[in-house]
């Protein structure tokens, strides 16, 4: 798996001395737990809240935690749910510190049930698919922002990233297929830019990012990793620390845009 020298690499120093406060990560996946250890190693003036569908935290979640109990809290969300998404906008507030990091890393691509993968054709399209794709990819991440707002508003300098993908870019789609995946991350992108364009107005210093991570080795991506080149398929921990240097590289005047992993703009 690769470490492409294109990455924006993180100086010595500067994640720690940029990210003091509080960041939350969405989604305990393997990109998500990954930049929880990432930040954990490299703000150690940053407490965090990691967020899992589920009551009870999967084995690699609970070794986290139980890493750093006084730095780290577990939160359940399933961006779906409402009532979890007020829960979660409360605890943070409960918190009483500044919100500088939100790093939104859920993802819908392929479920269990029959015909839960994407398609490769438009007879192969589901209402259930294209239901579940944009309740999770589109309107999932403007839910989150919605909820996190508040706090937000209080914190003055801070980053809202959410992973989107490049087959959400409309000028970048040659191959067509994967309907309600592209369709629900274009719907993402169009979303959060128009919180970007709010935020200027109501909060200048925070900075809105969709973020395209490449091909990261995870489950989302393990069904799809046969034609992928060795070097183009990166580790959890390699995508994270690509994904959080582009991230802290970017200024308010940035916000709304779209960037990929090795700090390219990537077309709408």
């Amino acid at each position: 798996m690769s470490q492409s020298p294109h990455a924006k690499s993180l100086p010595a120093g500067s994640v720690a001395a940029t990210l003091q406060g509080h960041g939350l990560v969405v989604a305990d996946g393997a990109l998500g737990r990954a930049m929880v250890r990432l930040l954990l190693d490299q703000a150690p003036a940053l407490t965090l809240t990691l967020t899992g569908r589920t009551p009870d935290p999967r084995p690699d979640t609970r070794r986290l935690l139980q890493q750093a109990p006084d730095r780290l809290t577990y939160e359940v969300l399933d961006l779906c749910r409402d009532e979890q998404l007020a829960d979660l906008g409360a605890h943070l507030d409960r918190l009483d510190r500044s919100l500088r990091l939100v790093f939104n890393a859920s993802g819908w691509l392929h479920g269990p049930a029959p015909r839960q993968t994407p398609e490769k054709r438009l007879a192969a399209l589901r209402r259930s698919a294209l239901h579940q794709s944009f309740a999770v990819n589109a309107w999932g991440a403007a839910l989150l922002a919605q909820a996190v707002e508040p706090v937000l508003k209080r914190s003055g300098q801070a980053w809202f990233a959410s992973l989107s993908a490049r087959v959400g870019s409309i000028g970048d789609n040659h191959l067509g297929g994967w309907y309600s995946y592209r369709a629900a991350k274009a719907a993402q992108n169009q979303l959060l830019k128009t919180v970007a364009l709010e935020w200027r107005r109501t909060m200048p210093g925070v900075c809105v990012a969709c973020l395209h991570p490449g091909t990261t080795d995870s489950p989302l991506s393990k069904p799809f990793q046969g034609r992928v080149p060795p070097a183009k398929l990166f580790t959890p921990d390699f995508s994270a620390a690509a994904l959080l240097g582009v991230l802290l590289g970017l200024t308010p005047q940035d916000s709304g845009g779209f960037w990929a992993w090795d700090g390219q703009p990537v077309p709408w």
